[in-house]
């Protein structure tokens, strides 16, 4: 047997639950990790208990965990000095330029526009996950703010938009680990079927298109009308209680006296970090690319490169090239000296090491997961109750399960892209459908789960409270996996 049984699903389950009852996250999710290792440890409490610190100390043994905790950590540097050196005032003067502009004009729908924009900007950063939600909150927390719209909105348009669009614009580390996957179940050409199978993708479509439609429209689903009523009515930025992913150190960093605002000192770093990224991607895949076709062309190579490359190593240069574009920047304009761009640095890197600690905890409910078998017991257990027309939908609602329960999309698609095609294929489904059901359910469950990363990277961004962002997130997640549910269940049937 390769699973735990009923208690493999014990450690995520009591998590999530002790996340949303406490709102202590940080002690949820290490109740979560110990009580697995308990289970492993056939009930030997003194065991669990240093299994449990190794299994923290083993997070860091997996390099692309390292990289992505090291990212964390240094985002908060980033931001620190783009708002110390004027670059996010400026940007928001801009902007609030802008905005005066269309209202003299006639135009009275800043409070709808300013949403969407931030909906557009996740959209084109398909390119990694975490980088979009990053830029997403970064760039329009201030914003959001100025224009007392919530911060749970913010987190929201920004998860809702990065998980999407990169499963759906594949070019990136996405689509390579898919077509992968696809590769391992025996299709000569996975290219062509991830593109076939990403018509049948309902989720993340409906996703996208639910974002910009409910803001235009000023649709608000209970918990999000509530976050809207506190900010527009009492200008309270966080609920009572509250507790923001990111420190009040960095969200409360104002502008150097005596520099002039200008939003190219927040742009241009940015920028650099999105442009390095698929470069990055490229760099450390094109070995790879190589090694598959020598006599392909440079740009068939560079496709390839990018889909092979490190991802982890991809933001964790990104990043670190971007702090280091800032320092050389504001070092030109006179702004700040070595030391006070060292201090800062080391001030962003310290507000954000709670999130750190957060990121560690995750990796290590995902690893004592996978050791109990968590993915492959939902799997199994779904299997006893499958009929041809309703296998679409069993293996959405499956994906959805286990990505909920573990945390990660990714390692869902491993689980069930395994299990749902040689099943499509022996009962007569379309293998296409099962592929597309298989994806879109790992990342709906992927957004309902508080121990996802890009989860707490959305909640980080937006500097919001991260059991508020799962309430307010969840509602809409659920109404669009409801209605894929059933478009899988027609599809399925016809």
């Amino acid at each position: 047997m390769d699973h735990a049984g009923l208690l493999s699903i014990l450690p995520p389950i009591l998590a999530i639950v002790l996340a949303i009852w406490t709102r202590q996250v940080f002690f949820a999710l290490g109740v979560g990790v110990w009580s697995g290792y308990l289970i492993l440890a056939d009930g030997n409490i003194l065991d669990s208990f240093f299994s449990t610190l190794q299994g923290l100390v083993t997070v860091f043994e997996d390099a692309g965990n390292t990289r992505t905790i090291l990212f964390c950590a240094l985002v908060g540097a980033l931001i620190v000095l783009i708002q110390k050196s004027g670059g996010v005032e400026g940007f928001i003067i801009r902007i609030q330029q802008l905005l005066d502009r269309l209202e003299a004009r006639g135009n009275t729908n800043t409070r709808k526009l300013v949403p969407i924009l931030a909906w557009l900007l996740g959209v084109i950063i398909f390119v990694e996950t975490s980088i979009s939600s990053l830029t997403v909150g970064t760039l329009f927390r201030p914003l959001f703010d100025k224009l007392k719209l919530s911060r749970e909105k913010l987190a929201w348009i920004a998860d809702s938009s990065s998980a999407p669009a990169s499963i759906l614009i594949p070019f990136n580390g996405w689509g390579a680990f898919i077509m992968g996957l696809l590769a391992a179940q025996g299709f000569e050409d996975p290219f062509s079927s991830m593109l076939k199978a990403l018509v049948w993708n309902f989720y993340p479509m409906l996703t996208l298109l639910m974002v910009p439609a409910f803001i235009w429209f000023g649709f608000n689903l209970k918990g999000m009308a509530l976050a809207e009523k506190r900010v527009s009515e009492t200008g309270k930025l966080l609920p009572d209680g509250a507790q923001p992913m990111v420190s009040e150190e960095i969200t409360a960093v104002e502008t150097k006296p005596g520099i002039v605002p200008k939003g190219r000192n927040m742009i241009f770093p940015l920028a650099v970090m999105v442009v390095l990224m698929p470069i990055v991607l490229a760099y450390t895949g094109w070995e790879a690319a190589f090694e598959i076709n020598p006599d392909a062309g440079f740009f068939d190579k560079l496709f390839v490169a990018i889909g092979k490359g490190s991802g982890s190593t991809a933001v964790l240069s990104a990043v670190t090239l971007s702090i280091l574009f800032a320092f050389v920047l504001y070092r030109a304009q006179g702004f700040f000296k070595l030391g006070e761009l060292m201090d800062m640095t080391l001030k962003g890197i310290s507000g954000l090491v709670p999130l750190a600690l957060l990121m560690v905890l995750a990796f290590a409910i995902g690893a004592v997961c996978k050791q109990l078998g968590t993915g492959i017991f939902l799997a199994e257990v779904s299997n006893q109750y499958l009929s041809p027309g309703l296998i679409p939908a069993i293996i959405f609602i499956t994906s959805s399960l286990i990505a909920f329960s573990t945390g990660t999309s990714w390692g869902t698609f491993a689980i069930m892209l395994a299990i749902a095609i040689p099943m499509a294929r022996e009962m007569g489904t379309d293998v296409y459908l099962a592929i597309a059901a298989a994806l879109g359910g790992g990342v709906f469950g992927d957004h309902c789960s508080p121990i996802s990363d890009t989860t707490i990277i959305s909640s980080m961004s937006a500097a919001c409270d991260h059991i508020d962002h799962v309430r307010t997130q969840i509602p809409y997640a659920i109404l669009a996996g409801a209605a894929t549910v059933v478009m899988y269940l027609i599809a399925g049937m016809m």
